[in-house]
């Protein structure tokens, strides 16, 4: 890794959760790293911001001025504008540019042992889960992952969303969504599904084919149509499922128990005949899969079955993937959760559902282009999960500035979900929907705050259960 640490790095939008672990993890490995952020210049998660610099980071404001020398290396991801004033000082001192994936697929691709984590859905769990085994199993990876990790969250790593380790294992999650996955060499290739959410089908059966082909073991989910259509392209193979009783690693029939924090079920492994108890304090049946995924990739890489099961019974989960804040005095439970999109809002509120209770759904959009590209769909999601009890509530999209088009926004997606059958509400401003929440909540409801690229959301989950209380 000489060539990555013998020249100062920055980073524009440092805090970013692609970016804050990849800062970790080259300044784990000796690299000299700096940094800018808007969010920074904003005031917004200050403790973040002051933790990298009690790290060694040094931080600058988003004006250029941490751009000094033509020895710097610039990480800007692709939708950095290049009038951004790091980008024009990069240019004129003549610095060399990388991508987030471009870096990444370099650190990645230099380790002995390589476990890249793709699909649509499910990515940022199954690395976390895989992740765990590994340091169960004393293989000491390297972790990278867009969510904060809790099995590694500690006083002085609040924001443990990646793993430096010396063990020669590097399990990452690989996105599809840019195109990038095509950089990563893995030794495994893990697809737990494929689904349309950033380009056509047919891209991503090339995409996916090609990745799998690349790796000297593919991990693929035989239930998932799509996923188990490319099996072929894999050198070789360690499949799983829930229902298909051709996977190598499957699931005993009725032996699934949803509870409402927790799941438990009984794995076998078909190859050999052994049946293992699998007990996950994380709910929903997208973990179940989330957990056989992992079991695979580990066991690709040489983790016996056996490891990795026991080894998930103590994974406690991501932050901000169905994660409960609490329950207030009165007995309504705040739940924090990133589901942005269709499938991923659909398996939170499918657990929401599995249990008894009214479900107030709040959710803010991460973007006025997103809610226009799969605002329709999303709005069937709420409209067909969600009972005549239930209700979601929308603020205004998340705008961290710039020239996007904001003329059609939350309420759009309001009279959708109304004309789906479902029930809605449109409050602009967040702090009016936290008000609107705390005077409907009654006993035994289930508030879950839903969004994605904004960690002040985290903060409005913990400030609304103090309110109930």
């Amino acid at each position: 890794m000489t060539d990555l640490t013998s020249h100062p790095w920055f980073f524009c939008g440092i805090g970013g959760s692609g970016m804050l672990p990849l800062a970790l993890i080259l300044k784990g490995q000796g690299a000299q790293v700096a940094g800018s952020d808007r969010s920074r210049d904003q005031g917004r998660t200050p403790e973040k911001f002051a933790w990298l610099e009690s790290l060694g980071f040094t931080l600058f404001p988003q004006d250029g001025s941490g751009i000094t020398s033509a020895d710097q290396v610039l990480v800007a991801s692709a939708a950095v504008e290049d009038t951004v004033p790091e980008m024009v000082r990069a240019r004129e001192l003549g610095c060399a540019r990388m991508s987030r994936a471009e870096l990444l697929s370099r650190l990645f691709n230099a380790a002995p042992a390589r476990i890249a984590i793709g699909g649509t859905s499910g990515k940022s769990t199954v690395t976390g889960m895989a992740g765990w085994i590994m340091v169960q199993a004393g293989r000491d990876p390297t972790i990278m992952n867009g969510a904060v990790m809790k099995n590694f969250v500690a006083d002085d790593a609040p924001f443990a969303s990646a793993r430096v380790g010396e063990g020669g294992v590097f399990v990452s999650e690989v996105d599809e969504s840019d195109g990038s996955i095509a950089l990563y060499n893995p030794t495994v290739a893990v697809l737990g599904n494929v689904s349309l959410d950033h380009k056509s089908l047919e891209e991503l059966r090339e995409l996916f084919g090609n990745f799998l082909s690349r790796a000297d073991v593919a991990a693929i989910n035989l239930d998932d149509a799509e996923t188990a259509a490319l099996a072929a392209r894999a050198q070789a193979l360690v499949t799983f499922a829930i229902a298909s009783p051709a996977a190598m690693i499957g699931v005993a029939p009725g032996s699934v128990t949803e509870g409402p924090t927790s799941l438990t079920a009984t794995v076998l492994d078909r190859r050999d005949g052994t049946a293992h108890d699998l007990v996950l304090k994380v709910p929903g049946r997208h973990n179940l899969f989330n957990a056989l995924a992992a079991i695979a990739a580990c066991n690709a890489a040489g983790v016996p079955v056996a490891t990795a099961v026991a080894a998930l019974g103590s994974f406690s989960g991501l932050a901000r993937r169905f994660d409960i804040v609490g329950t207030s005095a009165r007995g309504v439970t705040v739940i924090d959760d990133f589901g942005h999109n269709p499938d991923k809002v659909a398996a939170t509120l499918a657990t929401l559902k599995a249990h008894p209770g009214r479900v107030i759904a709040f959710f803010q959009p991460h973007g006025y282009g997103p809610l226009r590209q799969m605002g329709h769909e999303l709005a069937q999601t709420f409209a067909r999960l969600l009972g005549p009890d239930d209700l979601t509530i929308l603020c205004d999209p998340v705008y961290f500035g710039g020239t996007v088009d904001r003329s059609e926004g939350s309420e759009r997606i309001v009279r959708l979900i109304r004309e789906g059958g479902g029930q809605a509400e449109h409050i602009p401003a967040r702090e009016d929907c936290a008000a609107r929440m705390a005077e409907l909540a009654r006993p035994g409801d289930r508030i879950v705050v839903m969004g994605a690229r904004d960690d002040t959301l985290t903060v409005f989950a913990k400030d609304l259960l103090a309110r109930l209380d």
